[in-house]
This record gives C-alpha cells, structure tokens and sequence, in this order.
C-alpha cells in the first residue's frame, strides 16, 4: 500500500519519498486506522491526507479553520491535475449548492469545509448523502480551549461524525499539542482507538533568535536591508502597533502590506494576495494573518512583541522556510511586552480557570526570552520531545560566541542614580541625568546637583537605556506596570553597590546572510511570476523556491534531467516545465554551461555521484588522461566535476588548476571583464593559462556561482 502511495507522491507531486513520519501516517490511514498526526509546521501534514483522498475510493472531507488555507490547497491541488473545491462564507448560495451537486456526482476527490457547516442541519442532510470515505480535520487542536486557537465550531466535528450512517477512517492533525491537547481532540473529535503520530518538533532548517535590550526599529531597518530581497512577515501584537510598523516600513521606503482583524475583508484579501503572489515582500500583520498561510518561501519570520504563548510562537515563526529550506525565527523582547501581553489576557474573555492557564503560557515565554540555554532544546523540551541535545549550533544562544563583559561599574552608576532618584521615575529620565542632560525637567527637580549627574556623560542616552534594559531582563531592577512604569532596584542590584556580586553582559550579534546573486534565480523566478499572474495562482503554487535553486544547480536541459529535480512532478512538466527548460537551455548555451552538470534521471542514492567518483580519483594521484580513458569521458568533462565538487562544499586545491604567476592577472581581469562570460576573460589570456584555470580562480574566490 505504502509502495503505492510513494508512486502517488513521485507523479504527483515529484518528490522521491516521504518525509520522515509521513509514511507511517498514510499507511495507517490507508489500513483503515484513526489516526491522529502531530508534525511541526511546514513537516507536510497536507500531503498525509491528500495522498490517501487519491488512493481511496470516494470523496475525502477536509475541515479546515481558514479560508485563505483552503484556497491556497485548493490552487495547489488543481494546478497538480487533483478535482478538488472548497465550499465557505466566500461562497454565494448558487455557487454552495452547485459545488454540492457536483461532489454527490463524484467530480470532486477532495471537498474542503469550514467547520461552521457542520452546525447546519441542512447541510449536515446534504453530507451524509455523499460517500465520504475519509475525514481529515486540519488544525485540530482549535478543539480544545487548551489549545491556543479554540473554535467551538470544531465541537460540532464529533456530533456530525456519530451522525453518519457510514462512518468513514478519521484523521487529526495539528503542529503543536500538549498531552492536554491531544487528550482533548482525541476524546471530543470522537477518535476510535487511533493510531497517534508525533513525528517530533523539530525544524532543523530553522534557526531561532532572541533580541533583547536593542531599539526595534533600529534592528527591523538593519535586518530589512539585509535581506531586502526575500519574503518575510512581522507580527505585532496589536492593530495598532501593526498600522504604526506599516507605516514607519512604507516610510522608509519598503513596499509592505498589512493584515488585522480590523481591516475591511477586502483591505485584508488584497494585502493578502499581493504578499502570496510576491507583489510585496514584507507582510507586518497580527496573528489574524494565522493559520493557512501556506507561503512556502517566507524566508524570515520577525516577532515585534513577544506572543503570549510558545504554542503561538511555534506556529508563526514556523511560516518560514516551509520549502525545506534555511528559514531564521527572530523575536524582539521588550519588558513592556509583558505588561502588554497581561493586558490583552484581561481583556480578554474568558473563564478565570482559562485565565490562569493563560498566564502560565506567558511566563514560559517570558522564561524562553531570558534562557541562556539553547533556544530549540527549549521549545523542544516544552512541546515533549525526548533526547533532545543540549546545543543545536543554529540559534542565538549556541551561535553567540563572543565574549562576557564585565559591566558592573555602569550597573552601579545606573543603581545609584535609580536610589538617588527615590525610584520615582522611569528609564528615560535615569538615563538624562546619567548623561548629564541639560533639560529643564532635570533642573527643575534639582536632579544636575545628584552626583550621579553626568556621571555617564559618554554614552548615548539610548547606551544607557539599553544597559537599563538588560539589568531589568537580568532581575537587578524591576520596572512596575501602569502606563508611566518606574525602576525599582531589586535585593540583587543592592549586592551589587555592595560590591558582593559582579554584572556581566553578553552582547548578541546580529547574524547576517549573504543575498544570493544568482541571474538564473531571477530569470526563472520571473517566469513563474509571469506565469502565476495568467493562471491566477500564487508563483509557490507553480514551484517553491527550493524547485527554482534546484534548477539553478543542476541546470536541466532535457526532460529527463527536469523530472529528476525535487518538486518537478509529471503533472507539473506537462504543465510548466517545457517553458522552464526553454530558459534554461538559452541561459545555459549563453554562459557555456556544460550538460554534463544536470542529476542523473533516475538517481540511486546510495552511488556515488559521477562528479565526485573524478574527484575521487583525482585525489588518488591519477591525471585526467588517465581518469578520461578509464571513465570514457572528456577531459573537459572532467573539469567541470571538478568545479561543481568545489561549489558543493568538497575540499578541492584550487592552486593545482592555475598556472603559477597567472593568479592575480586572471583575477584582474576578471574584475575588469566581469565574470558572466569566460570567453572575453580567455582572449585577453596568454595560451598558458585555459579555461580551466579562469573557472578555478572564479571558484577560489567565489566571484560566482558558476556553474550552479
């Protein structure tokens, strides 16, 4: 069965197997089992119902919370060759009662449904009608008023279900769930002794940052121009704060969108469409842009406020890097977001029992913003993994190397003033007369007489702020609730005069990447726009970005070579790839890319690939003659294996390949001519030095990314 549903995933969706817990999932389902499917965000939790909704006979029911989710998996599965719909509030009466015709017709393998249907009794009559072989419910911890998005039209899921004459096989997923939770949708979506999943939740492309004690602003513009090329959201946690970022963005000249519940629904569906059809590269939302974003190519997730719980968290920074590939999670920590988040839980309405949980949740993100242990061992460690390492290496706290620094002279100046002061006032004034402003408020209150007054006459009033910020995030100084909070030394900040406790301050620096300059990236990546804006569908319902760098390494150009790149089904080369591989055979003829660095179509994946078995051999001492005739290829063939196993990351000596003396004449003239094109560069050479030598030296350097 499960070899079935493999070949399924290759024609369909052209990937060569299952991610892990995926093809425990569909086999159980397959056999008939409940089953309930707890994998992280971006683990494929679609593809363990879609795949069997294609292998069992009838019609698969989705429940699924949001509409954008089921038009975005709608467009997917259509643009795959897969009948498929959706039936909800975007809907009028015509259009929910043809669509109903056509799935008692059988048209349909997949119908998806808000749950708010199934509260219907009409609707429900209509339901039963049809021959529902599988039930996949989608985001099911919305269940539970433990868990962080509750429905209570997901309650109306396990009537309906009793309800049917013929009960067809159940199957629950959801990325983050207590053992609470799971209890819960195991008991109140009327599970039959289900087969229950956790593939773990872990998110290895992702890394995850906490950025304490700096302005966020400052931090967002820095952050932004460094990665002004890929997509990414910010959530805030309030419309308000979310208009005054979107604003401030568009100031500066970022083209941003905004999304928030107080929006017109057709404010919030254009931001919405022109953030998934990359119009716009920035999307500044609150957590009502939720569940269903289904972008796959949002390279970043930013938190301007700490959210008020790590389910919440988990779930919105794992929006990124959906495709598989690197994704970075930053949260900006603030004290006052801790007062902010306690306002909304009390504003919010709820019971006290739910109250108090609530507040539970909070204090674990408050504990996650001041870990100075691994950030995902934590998140780990508090949705129930097991064997979790101590260190990941890809987070801000395994990847900060640098070094402590003993602080404790500024502490007892900022200590002394706050004492001096009467702990009467906030941060702002503190810092005014640790500088030794001359404002009138400071005279006034006869503060320049302290002898504190200008004793940091050498900071910024903002450095001593943010040295304010981080004594509060370390316990020395409390900042107390109200809109106008002050500074209260605590018993820790009063060892410290005493000189019986030393403060140390870590600073974090801010990682930076490197943007890709890659013209075949582009020059594909514009194709599928061109191509998104005629059918009408989001450029990631047409290829992830993982497919297009695929394509920009390996350079296909046949369709054998096309339909071995991840991504790249049957359905979508009939569909796409004809105008894919027609760009890609121009731009590789143009820059002399060889043919010979496109995968093998049917790629064994336990051999040794062509290129490395040269370099292999190359390392044994043997000259290309001698590996040319064994292997019956081109020396030039050869070379190029050589090139794409040092762009890969082998060790390669790149000095073997360059003339001795001709280094730094091929490098500038490299820099004269440019790198796009060899043949210039080889003109201006004397005949000692060949092409293989120029690629050498562009490799060595890194001047591109040749031939990938």
């Amino acid at each position: 069965m499960l070899h079935k549903a493999e070949e399924t995933l290759r024609k369909y969706y052209g990937y060569p197997s299952f991610r892990e817990g995926q093809g425990n999932i569909i086999n159980s389902i397959l056999t008939g089992r409940d089953t309930l499917g707890i994998m992280p965000t971006g683990g494929g939790k679609s593809v363990c119902f879609q795949i069997p909704a294609l292998l069992l006979p009838g019609l698969t029911l989705v429940i699924s919370p949001l509409i954008s989710l089921m038009k975005d998996q709608i467009d997917a599965l259509n643009s795959l060759g897969i009948p498929a719909a959706f039936i909800n509030s975007s809907l009028d009466r015509r259009q929910v009662e043809e669509r109903i015709r056509e799935a008692l017709k059988g048209k349909y393998k997949l119908l998806y449904l808000a749950p708010e249907r199934l509260e219907t009794p009409q609707f429900r009559a209509a339901l039963k009608s049809m021959n529902i072989s599988l039930l996949a419910i989608d985001e099911a911890h919305c269940v539970s008023q433990w868990g962080h998005d509750f429905r209570p039209s997901y309650r109306a899921i396990g009537p309906f279900i009793k309800e049917l004459v013929k009960r067809p096989i159940v199957a629950a997923f959801t990325a983050t769930a207590t053992e609470e939770v799971t209890q819960d949708i195991i008991h109140l979506l009327a599970l039959d002794n289900p087969k229950v999943y956790v593939t773990g939740f872990n998110r290895e492309n992702l890394s995850f940052g906490v950025i304490r004690n700096q302005d966020k602003k400052d931090f967002l513009l820095s952050y932004l121009s460094d990665n002004r090329d890929q997509a990414g959201i910010i959530y805030a946690a309030t419309r308000k704060e979310v208009e005054q970022l979107h604003a401030f963005l568009c100031k500066k000249g970022y083209s941003t969108g905004k999304y928030h519940a107080g929006l017109r629904d057709e404010e919030r569906s254009a931001s919405q469409e022109a953030f998934l059809y990359d119009d716009i590269r920035i999307m500044v939302a609150t957590n009502a842009f939720g569940m269903g974003i289904d972008k796959s190519n949002v390279r970043y997730v930013i938190h301007y406020n700490m959210p008020k719980n790590m389910e919440a968290y988990y779930q919105e920074a794992g929006r990124a890097g959906r495709d598989g590939d690197s994704g970075e999670c930053i949260l900006l920590f603030g004290p006052q977001d801790i007062q902010l988040q306690k306002f909304l839980i009390e504003q919010s309405i709820s019971s006290p029992e739910r109250k108090s949980n609530e507040y539970k949740k909070l204090q674990v993100m408050v504990d996650y913003c001041h870990t100075p242990k691994c950030l995902r061992k934590f998140i780990l460690d508090y949705f129930g993994d097991v064997d979790v390492p101590e260190e990941c290496g890809n987070c801000g706290t395994c990847n900060d190397k640098s070094e402590l620094t003993d602080i404790t002279v500024e502490a007892q100046k900022i200590f002394s003033c706050i004492l001096r002061i009467k702990e009467q006032y906030g941060s702002s004034l503190v810092a005014d007369v640790l500088k030794g402003s001359q404002n009138k408020k400071i005279t006034q209150l006869g503060f320049n007489r302290l002898t504190t007054y200008g004793l940091m006459k050498d900071y910024t009033a903002k450095e001593i702020k943010d040295l304010i910020n981080v004594l509060i995030s370390d316990g020395f100084i409390r900042m107390t609730e109200g809109q106008y909070p002050v500074l209260k030394l605590q018993p820790r900040a009063i060892e410290v005069l005493k000189g019986e406790e030393k403060v140390w301050q870590k600073v974090q620096p801010r990682q930076q990447k490197a943007a890709a300059n890659n013209a075949l990236f582009e020059l594909l990546r514009q194709l599928r726009k061109e191509i998104s804006q005629i059918e009408k569908i989001p450029p990631y319902v047409i290829f992830p970005d993982s497919t297009l760098q695929e394509m920009c390494r390996y350079y296909p150009q046949d369709r054998a070579a096309m339909l071995s790149i991840k991504g790249m089904g049957e359905v979508k080369f009939e569909r796409y790839g004809n105008r894919f591989l027609e760009l890609i055979q121009r731009y590789a003829e143009e820059k002399g890319v060889p043919a010979h660095s496109v995968p093998a179509s049917s790629p064994q994946p336990k051999e040794l690939p062509s290129h490395v078995i040269t370099l292999n051999m190359y390392r044994e001492g043997k000259s290309f003659q001698d590996i040319a005739r064994e292997r019956n290829l081109k020396p030039v063939t050869l070379q190029d294996h050589i090139i794409r196993c040092g762009l890969e990351g082998h060790e390669v000596e790149w000095d073997d390949f360059i003339p001795e003396g001709f280094e730094e004449l091929i490098l500038a003239k490299i820099k004269e001519l440019g790198a796009e094109k060899l043949k210039p560069i080889k003109e201006e050479m004397p005949d000692e030095v060949d092409y293989m030598a120029i690629k050498a030296v562009l490799s060595k350097y890194r001047l591109q990314a040749w031939p990938f």
